[in-house]
């Protein structure tokens, strides 16, 4: 049963099992009786002194060959011998055995639970759930809830992993896992200090897993505190200092703090300590590009696709460097494998909505902000860039609607005040449009979009010279100004 969250470690029974296996042996026939040494060989299989695996599973096949032995010490060979394959991760010998122990003993509860480790390690997490509740109705202690626990987890069925933790820690609250288990899956439900207070609890009765320190330094981070996360990851680097997800973690916080030469630091020692690890190249990567050096991520973004080939964000942030780079048809590429593997990806909606509008491909940028609102109605950006797209096809009213809503979720934002400007111009609303570009220039004042649009409006409202005022100000700012509004359907009719 589980003693490390997600591993499978065998109970052991030591020289009581040894002693057990044979006495439960059949005696030999006279003509076939073994040396002393054999007996003592098979000896092995449950003998806890200082022998090596093979040893021991070379033990258990020798008594398991014995053709007259009894059947409880046959189930509990098997059982022995597939903990050692399962110590050896050789885990289809380890599953071959604990099947065979049940289907000699169907009511032989720690076969069940050691498979479930097995299933739970490997990832075949109904299996695990299947045999732990086995489990836990032959034999109901705190393990098979635990590990129950942790197989829900896995399935990302956050309300039963509670529940069997809770059950754990009711059973066995002096034990400091459970409440770390428990604390991760609040956490991952956004339950945050719910999930601190089980973090808290968990170091307070074991100061020395590195784990609950680490999860306790994510709950943190997601609550937006880098410093107290930073600290929590000391602490767990302190303890278990060759994991390479501490340093990621840490690195991460670190990006957070606008600290980019430590968070490079624990990303290399990520990569150093797990040539694999796909995601710390991504988080690299991404840390290069934020510092424009595009064939530094280019290459940790490519290594990361190599190594995960189904991480949807590495490709869209790969599709983000192409676009920088003016590469548009590997960005449109990388962006269109993004969204196949995660249909939900609203910022890389967003995101490939905004080539196709700086492209003038207006219907295809609607398509894609559409797509990204629905991903995520409270997307403001994706908002905005529905609203003025609306608008240029000639629906303002509706962009309109959509502009009101991402100011109410962000007020204050220029760019926010700006379309919906536009869209009170397109609709001939001109007092609306002045005083809206008036509130955008208040706070960004060279916002060429709103003095131009504030002119042309002043214009169409017989304002001719405040009109060529600001016109003649927003070309100062981008000379192709005027382009840009013909091709949005407004043109300067001076």
């Amino acid at each position: 049963m589980p003693r490390i969250r997600g591993q499978a470690k065998p109970i052991g029974l030591g020289l009581i099992a040894s002693a057990l296996l044979l006495s439960m042996m059949s005696a030999p026939a006279p003509a076939q009786t073994p040396a002393r040494s054999d007996a003592a060989d098979r000896s092995w299989c449950g003998d806890g002194s200082r022998l090596t695996l093979v040893q021991r599973i070379t033990a258990c096949s020798a008594i398991l060959a014995l053709e007259r032995m009894i059947t409880k010490a046959r189930v509990i060979a098997h059982d022995w011998r597939g903990q050692f394959y399962a110590v050896q991760q050789d885990y289809r010998a380890a599953l071959a055995d604990f099947s065979a122990a049940i289907d000699l003993d169907a009511d032989y509860a720690m076969a069940y639970g050691e498979r479930a480790d097995i299933y739970l390690t490997t990832g075949n997490s109904q299996q695990a759930i299947d045999d732990y509740s086995a489990y836990i109705r032959l034999s109901p202690d705190w393990k098979g809830y635990f590990g129950r626990g942790l197989a829900y987890m896995q399935l990302n069925d956050l309300n039963q992993a509670i529940s069997d933790f809770s059950e754990t820690i009711k059973r066995e609250p002096s034990e400091g896992t459970p409440y770390t288990g428990r604390g991760e899956a609040r956490r991952r439900k956004g339950e945050t200090e719910s999930a601190i207070a089980d973090f808290d609890r968990a170091i307070a009765l074991d100061p020395t897993d590195a784990s609950a320190w680490f999860d306790r330094g994510i709950a943190y981070s997601n609550k937006g505190n880098p410093d107290q996360a930073i600290a929590d990851y000391n602490q767990a680097i302190q303890l278990k200092s060759d994991d390479a997800w501490y340093y990621n973690n840490r690195g991460n916080s670190y990006i957070d703090k606008k600290d980019g030469d430590r968070a490079m630091a624990d990303y290399d020692r990520a990569i150093e300590l797990a040539p694999t690890f796909a995601l710390a190249y991504y988080n690299r990567g991404t840390a290069y590009r934020n510092r424009n050096d595009r064939e530094r991520a280019l290459a940790d973004l490519d290594e990361s696709i190599r190594l995960d080939p189904n991480y949807a964000a590495a490709f869209g942030n790969r599709a983000r460097l192409y676009r920088d780079k003016g590469e548009a048809n590997r960005a449109f590429d990388d962006f269109a494998e993004a969204l196949r593997l995660n249909p939900g990806g609203y910022r890389d909606y967003y995101a490939r909505g905004d080539m196709y509008f700086d492209k003038r491909d207006y219907a295809l940028a609607l398509a894609d902000y559409n797509a990204a609102v629905e991903a995520n109605p409270d997307y403001v950006l994706g908002l905005n860039g529905r609203c003025l797209t609306q608008a240029i096809l000639g629906n303002a009213r509706a962009g309109l609607a959509d502009c009101e809503r991402a100011a109410r979720l962000e007020p204050g934002k220029s760019y926010i005040i700006d379309s919906r400007g536009f869209c009170h111009l397109r609709l001939g609303e001109l007092d609306a449009a002045i005083a809206d570009y008036n509130s955008a220039l208040s706070i960004s004042p060279r916002l060429a979009d709103s003095l131009y649009g504030r002119g042309i409006a002043k214009r169409k409202q017989g304002d001719a010279e405040g009109g060529r005022a600001d016109i003649e100000a927003a070309q100062a700012i981008n000379a192709d100004i005027a382009a840009k509004f013909a091709a949005w359907g407004i043109a300067d009719a001076e």
